[in-house]
C-alpha cells in the first residue's frame, strides 16, 4: 500500500541534515531568485465596505479599450502587451508588436507578466498604466521589488548541489531500494534525467526542482521522503519555500509553445510515469488535490485541451471537477477513479495502457443531463466508494464519525448551544481537526477577534498551553502557519452581500472547502430588507444554503438559540428564528450543557438532524481547560471500565430520554494512533 501524506513538516525528514547545511532554526519562508518579483504572503482576507470582487471581466475589457490597450480573450485570462517591457522587448524580429505577455485574470483582475514576472492586483495595474500615461516611470516600483533571500538562495543551492541522480549512487543496492520505496522500478533513468530529478542520500528523499520560466534559475525545491510504517510506506512532502508560496508546475520547462494538450497530475511521480508511457506533456500541481492557485492559470492558457488525472479516490475526483471550473470546463476532461483507472504510477507498475485510460476521460462540461446514461457512472462511483462518499472523517471526534459518517462538500450545518457553553471553542476544534487533514478552511468570526480565535486554535493545535513554553512558540506557529486556514477580518455586524462576496472570492482563489460563520445574528443588523428579524434571518440562511450548493463548499453556521429554561435541554425547535434554518440545514448539531443539572462539566453533543443517512444521537464531551479541547483523550484503565460494557461499547445512560443514540467504539479511545498532522512535540527538540 502506497500512501501519500501531504503537508508534511520540514523538520521531520531533514533533522539529520540540520547540523550540516541548515543555517537557521527552520527552512526558509520564501525563495524567489531570478528576475525581480513582487512577494506576497498568505494573509487574512480583507474587510472592505465594497464587495471583495470590485471588478468584472466586462469592466476589465472596457478599461483596456478606453486606454487603447489591445487584448486577446483566453480561457481564464485576458492577454495584453505588458506595460513593464521596453519597446525593444515588445517587438519581434520583424518589428511587429506581438508580445502579449501580460495575463489578467478575468475573475480577480490580478495580473502576471510572463517576461518580467511582475505581478499584482488590478489596482496595481491601473496605477502603472496611468502612471506611464502621466510620464511617471517611477510607478514601476509599485510592482517590481528587489529579489529577496540571497542567503536562502545559497541554502537551496547547497541542497541541490548535494543531491545526486539515482543512477550515480555508489551502491547499486541503495539505488534499487530507493526505486522500490518510491515505486520507480519501471521509470527509466532517461525520464528522471529529463525532469532533473535527484536523490538526497542523508534525508533519503527525492528532490524535485522548481526552475524559473526560461531557465533563469532555481527558485525552490520539493523533497519527497519515504518512511516505512508497518507493511506500507508513507510519503512525506517538504517544500521550499513553504507550501503557500510554492507555485511550481513540475515539468513546465519541458513544455513547448506548440503544445496544445496537457495532462495534469497531483504528484510528481505520476507525471514521470505518464510522460514516459504516453509521451504527452505532463504537469504536476504543486499542492496536489488541495488547491489550484490562480497564479498558475496563465501558464495553462496555451492549452486547448487539459486532462485532469489527479488520483484514484473520490476526493481526487471532486478536486478535478472543482479545478475544471477555474480552467474553463469546456476544454477539460477528467479521468474517473476506479479499479482500472488507478494513479498513473500504479497503472504503469501494473502494466495498464495509459493511452487507453486517457482516451476514456470524460468531458467536464455538458449542457444538460438528458437521461440516466450520463448519471450511471456517477452513481456507480458512489456505490463503489461508500466511505469516500461519506466525506472526510474527524480524527479527534470518532463518535461524530459514527453519527455523521464524515464531513461532505456542499452541505449546510447549523450549530447551536446555550450561552457560555463553549460553542466557539468547540467549533474551532471541530474545524481545526478537518483543516489539519487538508480541508481548506475559511473562518468568519464576527463575535471574537481573529487574534483571540487564532490563539485558541493554536493552543488546540499544540494540545497544551504555550504560555508555559514560549521558547517553543515559533516551532508550533510555523506548523500552524502551514495549515490551509484563512480568516475574514470582519468584526461585528456585516452585510450578508459583503460576506458572500468574500466567500466566493476565497473559494476561487484558495479553493476553500469549509466556511465557518460565527455567528448568524451579527449579520442581521445590516439587512434592510425588512424590519422583521425573522424574515431577515430566513433570507440570510437561504443565501448560505445557495452558496453551499452552487460552490460545493460546506458551510457551518453558528446560530444562538432562543432563551430556554436552564433545566431544559435544547431541541431543534430551540434554534432562534423560524423553522427555515433547520429545514435548509443538512445537519443540525446541538451542544448540550447540563452543568446546572448534573454538576459542572457535563456536556455532550447532540446530532438532531442528519440528511445523509438519518443517524442521530448524542455522545459525551469532556473539556480540557489546559488545551481548550473537547476531544476525548486516551482514558485510564479505571475510566475505561467505567464506560465500557461487556461488548467493549459505551453504555448510554437512559436518563437523557433521547432515542437513536449511537454507541461509541471504545477502541478509538484506548489505542488510537496519533494523527499524522499532530506530530509528537518531543521529537522536535531532539
Amino acid at each position: 500500500m502506497w500512501v501519500l501524506l501531504r503537508r508534511g513538516y520540514p523538520f521531520r525528514i531533514l533533522l539529520s541534515l540540520r547540523g550540516e547545511w541548515m543555517g537557521r532554526r527552520g527552512l526558509p519562508r520564501s525563495l524567489v531568485p531570478g528576475p525581480p518579483r513582487r512577494r506576497y504572503r498568505k494573509e487574512a482576507l480583507p474587510a472592505l465596505e465594497a464587495p471583495v470582487l470590485p471588478v468584472t471581466a466586462t469592466e476589465i475589457r472596457q478599461y483596456l479599450r478606453a486606454h487603447g490597450i489591445p487584448f486577446q480573450d483566453g480561457h481564464s485570462c485576458l492577454q495584453a502587451p505588458s506595460p513593464f517591457l521596453g519597446d525593444s522587448q515588445l517587438k519581434d524580429q520583424t518589428g511587429a508588436t506581438t508580445s502579449f505577455s501580460l495575463y489578467i485574470n478575468k475573475t480577480t483582475g490580478r495580473f502576471l507578466c510572463m517576461t518580467t514576472l511582475a505581478e499584482g492586483s488590478w489596482e496595481d495595474f491601473q496605477a502603472s498604466v496611468e502612471g506611464r500615461r502621466d510620464g511617471d516611470r517611477d510607478r514601476d516600483g509599485i510592482l517590481l521589488g528587489e529579489a529577496p533571500g540571497a542567503e536562502d538562495s545559497e541554502e537551496i543551492r547547497r541542497i541541490w548541489d548535494r543531491a545526486i541522480p539515482l543512477w550515480e549512487l555508489p551502491e547499486p543496492e541503495e539505488a534499487q531500494l530507493a526505486r522500490v520505496m518510491f515505486g520507480l522500478t519501471k521509470v527509466a533513468d532517461d525520464t528522471l534525467k529529463r525532469f532533473s530529478v535527484r536523490y538526497l542520500r542523508p534525508a533519503r528523499s527525492l528532490v524535485f526542482p522548481w526552475f524559473s520560466p526560461g531557465g533563469l534559475g532555481l527558485r525552490g525545491l520539493k523533497l519527497l521522503g519515504a518512511e516505512g510504517q508497518g507493511d506500507g510506506v508513507h510519503y512525506v512532502e517538504t517544500t521550499i519555500p513553504r507550501p503557500g508560496a510554492y507555485h511550481n508546475l513540475f515539468g513546465l520547462p519541458l513544455i513547448s509553445r506548440r503544445d496544445v494538450e496537457v495532462v495534469l497530475t497531483s504528484r510528481e511521480l505520476d507525471s514521470l510515469a505518464l510522460n514516459q508511457s504516453t509521451g504527452l506533456p505532463t504537469l504536476a500541481l504543486p499542492r496536489g488535490t488541495t488547491c489550484l492557485p490562480p497564479a498558475l492559470l496563465p501558464y495553462l492558457e496555451q492549452f486547448r485541451r487539459i486532462v485532469l488525472w489527479l488520483g484514484d479516490d473520490l476526493r481526487s475526483w471532486e478536486a478535478a471537477k472543482l479545478f475544471a471550473r477555474k480552467l474553463n470546463p469546456k476544454r477539460c476532461s477528467l479521468v474517473r477513479p476506479g479499479d482500472q483507472h488507478p494513479r498513473p504510477l500504479e497503472a504503469v507498475n501494473r502494466g495498464l495502457n495509459l493511452s487507453r485510460i486517457l482516451r476514456s476521460a470524460l468531458p467536464a462540461w455538458h449542457k444538460s443531463i438528458v437521461s440516466f446514461r450520463q448519471l450511471r457512472e456517477e452513481v456507480l462511483g458512489e456505490l463503489s466508494n461508500v466511505e469516500q462518499v461519506a466525506g472526510v472523517r474527524w480524527s479527534r471526534f470518532p463518535d461524530l464519525n459514527r453519527l455523521l459518517k464524515g464531513h461532505r462538500k456542499g452541505e449546510l450545518t447549523v450549530f447551536t448551544g446555550p450561552t457560555g457553553s463553549g460553542k466557539t471553542t468547540f467549533i474551532s476544534e471541530y474545524a481545526l481537526d478537518l483543516c489539519t487533514q487538508g480541508v481548506n478552511t475559511l473562518w468568519g468570526s464576527f463575535e471574537i477577534s481573529n487574534v483571540r480565535l487564532a490563539r485558541i486554535m493554536l493552543t488546540q493545535f499544540a494540545v497544551g498551553r504555550l504560555e508555559e513554553q514560549l521558547d517553543r512558540y515559533d516551532e508550533w506557529a510555523d506548523r500552524f502557519e502551514d495549515l490551509p486556514l484563512y480568516f475574514m477580518t470582519f468584526h461585528g455586524q456585516q452585510s450578508i452581500r459583503t460576506v458572500i462576496d468574500t466567500m466566493q472570492h476565497a473559494v476561487y482563489v484558495y479553493d476553500i472547502c469549509h466556511v465557518v460563520i460565527d455567528n448568524l445574528q451579527f449579520m442581521m443588523g445590516h439587512e434592510q430588507l425588512s424590519t422583521d428579524r425573522i424574515a431577515a434571518q430566513d433570507y440570510i440562511v437561504g443565501a448560505f444554503r445557495k452558496f453551499a450548493t452552487d460552490t460545493s463548499c460546506h458551510v457551518t453556521l453558528v446560530i444562538h438559540p432562543r432563551k430556554e429554561d436552564d433545566d431544559k435541554e435544547l431541541q431543534t425547535a430551540s434554534i432562534f428564528g423560524s423553522a427555515k434554518a433547520s429545514q435548509e440545514a443538512d445537519n443540525v448539531l446541538i451542544l448540550q450543557d447540563r452543568k446546572l443539572v448534573t454538576g459542572p462539566g457535563k456536556r455532550y453533543l447532540q446530532v438532531s438532524k442528519n440528511r445523509f443517512d438519518g443517524d442521530v444521537g448524542v455522545f459525551p464531551l469532556e473539556f480540557n481547560k489546559s488545551s481548550l479541547t473537547f476531544s476525548i483523550p486516551p482514558k485510564s484503565k479505571a475510566r475505561l471500565k467505567k464506560i465500557k460494557d461487556d461488548n467493549g461499547l459505551v453504555t448510554k445512560k437512559p436518563s437523557s430520554g433521547k432515542k437513536g443514540a449511537v454507541p461509541q467504539n471504545s477502541k478509538t479511545c484506548s489505542g488510537e494512533t496519533p494523527a499524522p498532522h499532530q506530530p509528537d512535540p518531543s521529537k522536535l527538540s531532539r
